[in-house]
């Protein structure tokens, strides 16, 4: 029987095939945009779960009165160890580091190398394909890369025990060869170095010290520890004690952070690059079950329109002795089948646009046709979905009256009007939110494209002082100032888009002695306020022409308010910063050198006298002709170093490249569920359309025209878009500010939005209900009253 049903519902699908096709591609459409962004969402939700002890594995992080670090001390993680069994393990890992690497002719900067504890791989389960991972990271001038690496400076050769040559220096060996890190790591590097090879030199290391936070600490915690909310409370809380113990002057708190949720926890201060984001995740979730509903209700619609073309099938049927338990079954095994085809057709479609997805949203997602829980997951998803798309149809179609259908009463085919109206209600409620949500992404990215962050960012060039250019300062500053091109120039210690340097030891007159406000801090040159074009509110920038510029600070706006002074008295009152006592010299204003999500904090000028980034400012129409120069005044000083350039407004750009192929996304997928509401709505007018066929037929004998039968069968569906924009307007509103709150400097929602997007969804369901309208008024009245 099962298998007559199939039969049935095959011919049923071939007979009508544009019926068919609508839906068939409506469902397939939702199910290849359901899946791609469940794939999306499973990759991010499964970062860091690869290593064998994820779920014992922490971070410990740190909160200075709001300021929250992701590093912690040098000494702090043994020092824990040793005091709390429950600690199986320790690792640290410094910032990530730029080193130049040397193998014959191959020389390259890598700017992803960690040095780390030789405790690493007792910690994380990266592969090691070649070498021995209880012993790779135990010799000093060891040195461990990934298999790419391997590639690109030994080719096909077995690297292990070749030997690189570091930063134009000492020689290091490989000992190890890592498979390439998988890209769901939040830790993503090329090399790692041992610890132990800068113990020496590096006066937090050597001491041990539970000071200076400059190093990233992770903990594995016993298996047998139960990882409740209440028990982390208790470690948490024995922790601070301990530091307490140490450190009686420090009011830092410190706590433990999940490895598994790192990837999507908010950023903290100092924190590695390449975070995900939990609201995206949850949003694309949401829009994954939004569209997959949207083709349910289009598959409903659709199936509802025709039910006058099947009514007589189903009165001959119940006449022939057919009961509803099998009318039902036969239209669930029609819907079931619909929806194992239109799954067929939305893997082929997922195959062959997962690259560009891929490429759209920055990933290396892949879906084994193999894996047999792949195919478990997506037959349930089919048959959920057959099962929800045709739940009302079967309903309804089954309970047709035989002698009402074969009297030819077709008054009542068409279900409940008011739940299929609903149904089309909730999908342009759907489409006017992602309409809205579109068009506040869009804005919010061109408004943080265009922003003014407190300085001209366009035609600033930077190049990093690397090699021997440190010794070689002056005769640097000499050779471009020398040349037109590169004399506008500035030297700093950190680019100014995302300051990771900060500190505690800050001291003003007043200052309250519990306060515990971290500092970040600039080294800048002279011509750090002209290059950049910033504005001075009081006082003045450093200058060449004060020698004793050297114990003197220039605040931002932020700053003199946290020490509570005005732009007009701040000039002349003394500093203390890390122990060196000086005087404010000037107030410049307040500018971004943090991402934009993050308000300004306060921040300090020193005169720099160390070097770290030549930034100039090119002239225009001479870029290409200013980096020949910088290049040639680089070879000559430092040759044995590659030269490096890049533009810092592509800097600034690149930080927010997450939220410019987010919106991508989102763009696509609304893009698609508003493609599949129109479907739906273009299947209840025809459905309208076919019951008043008659009707139309009487009002054109009557001398109705065109105009007055298209307005007449659009009346009713934009009674609905309106309610649909009354229900949506609140709903929009709530959300997209709740988007917005996640940035410290965002646009502002005006009506217009609202008003835009609304009309938009007007419009759009004219033009899809006009279609049919305009085919049912132009057909001769003559075919369409032949049979009364």
């Amino acid at each position: 029987m099962i298998r007559n049903y199939f039969k049935i519902a095959w011919r049923n699908i071939t007979r009508h095939k544009a019926y068919s096709f609508i839906n068939l591609s409506g469902l397939a459409i939702g199910m290849a945009s359901s899946i791609l962004i469940l794939l999306w969402v499973q990759n991010e939700l499964s970062y860091d779960r690869f290593h064998k002890n994820a779920d014992q594995t922490y971070r410990i992080t740190c909160d200075a009165s709001g300021f929250k670090a992701a590093v912690n001390t040098a000494g702090m993680p043994a020092g824990l160890k040793a005091q709390m069994p429950e600690i199986k393990n320790t690792v640290r890992l410094s910032h990530l580091s730029s080193n130049l690497f040397e193998a014959g002719t191959r020389k390259f900067e890598e700017k992803r190398v960690f040095y780390v504890d030789s405790t690493f791989f007792q910690v994380f389960s990266f592969q090691l394909v070649k070498g021995d991972p209880s012993t790779a990271l135990n010799r000093v001038d060891g040195v461990l890369l990934t298999q790419d690496m391997a590639k690109k400076y030994f080719g096909q050769e077995d690297a292990i025990g070749k030997v690189l040559r570091k930063d134009n220096g000492s020689n290091v060996v490989v000992t190890g060869v890592l498979a390439n890190i998988p890209a769901n790591s939040h830790l993503q590097f090329d090399f790692l170095l041992p610890m132990s090879s800068i113990a020496k030199d590096d006066y937090d290391l050597k001491t041990n010290t539970w000071g200076n936070f400059n190093y990233y600490s992770y903990v594995v915690l016993d298996k047998n520890f139960v990882s409740s909310p209440e028990s982390l409370l208790r470690f948490n809380n024995k922790m601070n004690a301990i530091y307490k113990a140490h450190q009686p002057n420090q009011k830092i708190v410190f706590q433990l952070q999940p490895l598994t949720s790192i990837h999507l926890a908010t950023p903290l201060q100092v924190d590695l690059e390449g975070h995900g984001n939990s609201q995206y995740v949850t949003i694309f979730f949401i829009v994954a079950i939004l569209i997959l509903i949207v083709a349910c209700i289009n598959f409903m619609n659709l199936a509802t329109a025709r039910s006058a073309r099947r009514a007589r099938e189903i009165g001959l049927r119940k006449v022939s002795g057919a009961i509803r338990g099998q009318l039902i079954l036969q239209f669930l095994s029609e819907s079931v089948l619909i929806s194992f085809l239109a799954l067929l057709l939305a893997l082929a479609m997922v195959y062959l646009f997962l690259p560009v997805f891929n490429n759209l949203a920055d990933k290396q997602l892949n879906i084994n046709f193999l894996d047999t829980k792949l195919w478990l997951s997506l037959i349930g998803i089919a048959i959920l979905t057959g099962f929800i798309s045709g739940s009302y149809p079967f309903l309804f179609l089954s309970g047709f009256n035989p002698v009402k259908v074969l009297k030819g009463n077709m008054k009542s085919m068409g279900g409940n009007l008011t739940f299929r109206n609903t149904l089309v209600v909730m999908q342009f409620v759907v489409s006017i939110l992602l309409l809205v949500g579109t068009v506040t992404i869009y804005n919010q990215l061109k408004f943080i494209q265009n922003r003014n962050p407190g300085f001209e960012k366009a035609n600033l060039l930077y190049m990093p002082m690397n090699g021997d250019m440190w010794n070689k300062q002056q005769a640097l500053k000499t050779e471009l100032k020398r040349n037109p091109l590169t004399a506008n120039f500035a030297v700093v210690s950190d680019l100014p888009i995302n300051l990771i340097a900060g500190t505690l030891n800050v001291q003003w007159d007043g200052k309250d002695p519990k306060s515990q406000i971290v500092i970040p801090s600039m080294d800048v040159s002279e011509d750090f306020i002209s290059v950049f074009k910033m504005k001075i509110l009081k006082g003045r920038g450093f200058s060449n022409a004060f020698k004793t510029d050297s114990n003197k600070y220039v605040v931002n706006e932020k700053m003199i308010a946290v020490i509570g002074l005005s732009k007009d008295n701040a000039i002349g009152k003394p500093l203390k910063f890390q122990g060196m006592k000086g005087n404010i010299i000037g107030v410049v204003q307040d500018f971004n050198f943090k991402p934009i999500q993050q308000s300004i904090e306060p921040l300090v000028l020193r005169f720099n006298r160390y070097g770290g980034y030549i930034i100039l400012r090119t002239q225009a129409k001479t870029t290409v002709a200013t980096i020949k120069a910088l290049e040639q005044i680089s070879r000559s000083l430092n040759p044995t170093y590659p030269f490096k350039y890049d533009f810092l407004n592509q800097d600034l750009a690149r930080m927010y490249r997450g939220e410019q192929k987010m919106g991508s996304i989102f763009n696509l997928f609304a893009g698609l569920a508003i493609f599949i509401s129109c479907l739906g709505l273009y299947g209840l007018s025809a459905f309208m359309a076919e019951q008043r066929t008659r009707e139309i037929g009487v009002r054109k004998v009557l001398g109705a025209s065109l105009v007055n039968i298209v307005y007449l069968l659009s009346t009713g569906f934009t009674r609905l878009i309106l309610i649909a924009i009354v229900i949506a307007i609140p709903v929009s509103w709530f959300a997209v500010n709740h988007w917005l709150e996640g940035f410290a400097y965002h646009i502002s929602i005006g009506w217009a939005v609202f008003v835009l997007s609304s009309l938009a969804a007007l419009i759009i369901s004219w033009v899809t209900v006009s279609y049919e309208s305009i085919k049912v008024a132009i057909v001769n009245p003559i075919k369409s009253l032949r049979s009364e």
